[in-house]
């Protein structure tokens, strides 16, 4: 089944009779959507003994937020599987950051909003409370969609204009949180919020919650990072010299010859739309610092990879991501430029995260791009066997 046809069919039910389109339209980055029943029958991807597992790995990223009363105190993973047992029976969240990095059943549930661009993905947080554990009244700079888990959670609601903080909280928790509307989420039931909309959560018994966010980097972000991607391509010609530099009164005070030369070696600096689409590919497709690839212990050899690739297809590791814009492939921050023709699997790869062994390359640019990509622990030969 082609991808947008799966994303037709999946959208029926996740946004409550929605097409995708109406959804962007009427709700994202407008006004908050309730679904109930989004996926019927809904009993997560993970328990809690797999999130102790993921709490206790320095590769994952994990926190736990404990309450008692106004108080809130914050600790960051690893965690000993131990210690994590031994907590109280209320009043806490364990949350576990990236489990689509970990977990196949975390990236296929991440795979329901592919209605969103990739490119805006960030990642699939789950959360664990006992009841009463929740992360206080709060609000996001981004969207978020979240889908309870086995458990029930209550969610207060309400656009804040009054956004002070509670002062030396370890969260950015609202000091005067005024909710203008309630609902109680149970398993399947789905929650939109668009950025800015103050939320508070809180557990009615022992609950997951799963937390799809996308990312919204600030300007300042943006153009911070991309004066470093242009520092590493710029390469202006010359270096400071003053050959006719002349005596000055005042020997404090930055001469306007200086100023001037300067600001023509500055001058040089240039981009186009290429250059921010380049950045924009090697910039989201970066990975997080936790992140690490398992490159194959013995890998096969070119030919014996691509024999066993087109009997049994590949898919990206879990870890990986990767974009495409024009003639630019993106993957874990690194760029290519390939010939059209040549792309058409590795798009079809960064689409669907997977490529069935029929449109593996026997030969050429995308079967020596994909075999680097095979040792570099980026791709994986696919469990199953695909259909060719």
């Amino acid at each position: 089944m082609a991808v947008n046809d799966r994303i037709l069919r999946v959208n029926k039910s996740l946004l409550g009779g929605l097409s995708a389109s109406s959804f962007l339209r009427q709700h994202w980055q407008k006004k908050p959507l309730l679904v109930r029943d989004a996926i019927p029958g809904f009993e997560g991807v993970i328990d809690f003994r797999t999130m102790v597992e993921l709490a206790g790995r320095d590769d994952c990223e994990s926190r736990l937020l404990l309450r008692s009363r106004r108080r809130w105190t914050v600790e960051h993973g690893p965690f000993a599987r131990r210690y994590l047992l031994r907590l109280p029976q209320r009043n806490w969240t364990l949350l576990v950051q990236g489990a689509n990095l970990f977990l196949p059943e975390a990236r296929q549930l991440l795979s329901r909003f592919d209605f969103i661009p990739r490119s805006r993905l960030d990642d699939l947080m789950v959360s664990y409370a006992p009841p009463g554990g929740g992360v206080g009244p709060h609000f996001d700079s981004y969207d978020v969609f979240l889908l309870q888990g086995p458990g029930r959670r209550r969610w207060k609601v309400g656009r804040q204009d009054d956004l002070t903080l509670v002062e030396g909280a370890p969260l950015r928790i609202l000091r005067r949180f005024v909710p203008q509307g309630e609902c109680v989420l149970g398993p399947g039931d789905l929650l939109y919020l668009p950025p800015g909309i103050a939320h508070d959560g809180v557990a009615v018994d022992a609950c997951y919650t799963y937390s799809v966010g996308f990312r919204a980097p600030s300007h300042q972000e943006l153009v911070s990072q991309f004066l470093v991607f242009l520092e590493e391509r710029l390469k202006p010609p010359g270096r400071y010299q003053d050959p006719d530099l002349a005596t000055q009164a005042c020997p404090a005070r930055i001469g306007s010859a200086m100023i001037a030369q300067v600001q023509r070696a500055l001058g040089h600096i240039r981009w186009n739309r290429g250059d921010v689409a380049e950045f924009l590919g090697t910039y989201l497709t970066e990975p997080k610092p936790q992140v690490v690839f398992s490159p194959p212990r013995k890998p096969l050899a070119p030919k014996a990879f691509l024999r066993s690739a087109r009997n049994r297809g590949l898919e990206l590791a879990l870890p990986a991501q990767m974009l495409y814009s024009g003639a630019m492939l993106f993957i874990n921050g690194e760029s290519l430029a390939i010939d059209a023709g040549e792309a058409r699997p590795l798009r079809v790869l960064a689409d669907a995260r997977r490529l069935a062994g029929s449109e593996v390359p026997k030969a050429g640019t995308a079967a020596e791009v994909l075999y680097q990509w095979y040792r570099s622990g980026y791709i994986l030969q696919a469990i199953r066997a695909s259909a060719t």
